[in-house]
């Protein structure tokens, strides 16, 4: 069975030689990703794009990784055309070698949502805050599902704050193409606006939205942040490896706090998976901790198949989208029959404009530009060649590092 999520145009050859990395911006089981700059091109370093850069001789005992990374590749070139998708990431470039393989996207300067938790008062979002994340995340899982690909690893730290404020998603390799059940189009939600009306609309938050109270603080200038670590499922499947299974997936996939019930019961999963986790993320954003959290993966697994969701307080519209998210039945869970038209229609969006969410110019949180002084020296020094960066790595340690090898973690 193909693979591949439809055709699509290549994505631009990448020359690794001819980049320079700047700082890590992070490391995963599928590869390092460096924030990087053409010398030629941008020897100022004005324009850093992010780059994920695969090192195939440590693949060894990950047989399906170097697979997942061409399906990576595969999902973000469709993403980029024609028309990409404001909350979703379009692919800048890939290269392919005998030792590596790589893509480019977009850097996202404003880190991920878990680290902007992280910097909130109390480490939790106000309600408003989370309507507005959480419109673009569903905006992003719509599309994706009008693909016909399920996202299958929504969390905190796979949705990135762009430059603007506005989200992203990131690492598409645990995703999957199946069979799009069809949404009517007089199910959607649409708002249709005279040009004179939304431009009454684009300034700021408050206007995008009706404004309700709430009692949250909602603070920044956290300090001494910590990251939360996550447990990502490995992707064993039961069947013959593929990513296009039709209807139904079979993979056990995912972040252990984040698996929905059918995927730990084995039973099959579709696009519902997405909705569940979008459940388990507002759950985290509101409280700060998730709600079937075990001291193993056995507890948390058993408390994802047993266990409700606990509420502090009254019952208000957000703690209803989430118990409603978290139905342990898909058949039953908000989005199973028409998709992000039964979420957009829940209450706690009531007066969010969806058609005017890329225009709001003052999301809730805007990226500083504070990693100038660090652009500045690593372009000082010139950056660092990536191959070298690896070969680095795989040498023996008999002397401390020069200062050139020595990358910023981010």
């Amino acid at each position: 069975m193909d693979d591949s999520p439809s055709p699509s145009e290549p994505s631009p050859e990448l020359d690794l030689e001819n980049l320079r990395a700047l700082k890590v911006l992070g490391k995963g089981a599928m590869g390092t990703v460096f924030l990087v700059h053409d010398p030629s091109s941008d020897p100022s370093a004005r324009r850093p794009f992010a780059l994920k850069v695969v090192d195939k001789s440590a693949l060894s005992s990950k047989l399906d990784a170097e697979r997942r990374a061409r399906w990576e590749i595969q999902v973000l070139t469709r993403l980029s055309s024609p028309n990409p998708h404001p909350f979703l990431p379009s692919i800048m470039g890939s290269f392919e070698s005998d030792e590596f393989m790589g893509w480019a996207v977009p850097y996202c300067p404003g880190g991920d949502l878990n680290v902007l938790r992280y910097r909130q008062n109390d480490h939790v979002f106000s309600p408003a805050v989370i309507r507005f994340y959480l419109a673009e995340i569903v905006c992003a899982l719509d599309h994706l599902h009008s693909m016909g690909i399920a996202y299958r690893d929504l969390k905190p730290e796979n949705v990135l704050i762009q430059q603007s404020g506005h989200v992203t998603l990131t690492d598409f390799d645990l995703s999957i193409s199946l069979k799009h059940r069809t949404v009517k189009p007089n199910d959607a939600v649409s708002e249709i606006e005279a040009p004179e009306v939304r431009r009454k609309h684009r300034r700021n938050l408050t206007r995008w939205i009706t404004i309700i109270n709430d009692n949250h603080k909602n603070g920044g200038g956290g300090k001494g942040l910590k990251k939360a670590k996550s447990a990502r499922v490995s992707p064993v499947s039961r069947r013959k490896p593929s990513f296009s299974d039709g209807e139904r997936a079979n993979s056990f996939v995912g972040t252990e706090e984040y698996v929905s019930p059918e995927v730990v019961r084995g039973e099959g999963h579709e696009f519902a998976v997405d909705w569940w986790a979008l459940g388990i993320l507002t759950y985290e954003a509101l409280y700060g901790t998730t709600p079937f959290k075990g001291k193993n993966r056995k507890e948390t697994f058993r408390n994802i198949l047993t266990k409700t969701p606990e509420f502090i307080g009254k019952r208000t519209a957000l703690t209803d989208l989430i118990d409603r998210l978290l139905n342990k039945d898909p058949t039953k869970r908000l989005g199973y029959h028409r998709g992000a038209c039964e979420i957009k229609e829940h209450e706690f969006f009531r007066g969010v404009r969806w058609d005017l969410l890329t225009e709001v110019l003052r999301p809730p949180c805007i990226p500083s530009r504070e990693d100038g002084d660090l652009t500045e020296k690593a372009t000082a020094r010139g950056g660092v060649s990536v191959r070298e960066y690896f070969q680095k790595l795989r040498s023996p340690p008999s002397m401390p590092p020069s200062p050139d090898y020595q990358l910023t973690e981010f």
